[in-house]
């Protein structure tokens, strides 16, 4: 095969197809970093910090939340259809509304149980409490992406 012997169309079609890839990337990265900064704004203590100081139920949790924070964003994008733009922009409501609900009902559970999140977050030794935490927010985040579905 040549490429005298491509569709002509075919090129065009490989250029929206990365435009788009691309284009649902930067969609799926800053819904990732709104995820992780409605986590950190809603725990006590800089979880950014408490992550690079190495404290274990800070890398526990947060890693968690940025799991169930990317069921989220690819339910919500795998669910897009329509034109670009209307794929872009549902993807864009539904993940920040599904980020949301997460993060509002982790806090919810974490108040309820009665867990303190900042001394469990600040600890150096891992405690039981992160892995509720941790499992809160995977549980939360693959409900949230059924219910996009």
């Amino acid at each position: 095969m040549t490429l005298a012997q491509i569709d002509p169309g075919f090129f065009s079609v490989i250029g929206r197809g990365i435009g788009a890839i691309l284009l649902y990337a930067v969609i799926g990265v800053l819904l990732m970093l709104i995820g992780f900064w409605g986590v950190d704004i809603s725990t006590p203590g800089k979880l950014n910090r408490l992550v690079r100081d190495g404290k274990p139920n800070a890398v526990i949790i947060t890693s968690a939340g940025m799991v169930s924070m990317a069921f989220i964003v690819v339910v919500a994008i795998y669910t897009s259809s329509g034109l670009l733009v209307e794929g872009l922009l549902a993807s864009l409501i539904f993940g920040l509304v599904g980020i949301i609900a997460q993060v509002g009902g982790v806090r919810l559970l974490e108040w309820i149980t009665g867990i303190d999140i900042g001394g469990v977050l600040a600890a150096d030794r891992i405690s039981p409490q992160a892995y509720v935490v941790g499992a809160a927010h995977l549980a939360l985040g693959l409900v949230v992406a059924v219910a996009i579905l």
